[in-house]
């Protein structure tokens, strides 16, 4: 058996909210959970695991840019803006940092 832990992280890499999932579990799943408690934000950046109507829905109805590149399996690839997604590292740099503690 595995985990798989969802994070919401400000924009200086510090996380705000956790979720520990069953490791089988979709990743939708544990982005549902968090999304209602999304601090006030301009965007939000997620990587291609999260990318579902449903949660960019759920994302832009609360006035927050979705940053999200599409799955592969996307009919319709939705665009993203390349800069913002690349400070994506900090949610990287928070996994790192939670492993050496």
């Amino acid at each position: 058996m595995n985990t798989k832990l969802h994070v919401i992280g400000n924009g200086a890499g510090h996380p705000l909210r956790l979720h520990l999932n069953v490791g089988q579990t979709s990743d939708y799943k544990g982005a549902e959970v968090l999304l209602p408690d999304l601090p006030a934000a301009r965007v939000l950046i997620a990587d291609r695991g999260q990318d579902s109507n449903k949660i960019r829905k759920s994302v832009t109805d609360q006035n927050i840019e979705a940053c999200i590149p599409s799955r592969k399996t996307r009919k319709k690839k939705i665009l993203y803006c390349f800069r913002t997604y690349r400070k994506r590292h900090k949610v990287e740099n928070l996994f790192a940092k939670a492993v050496r503690v």
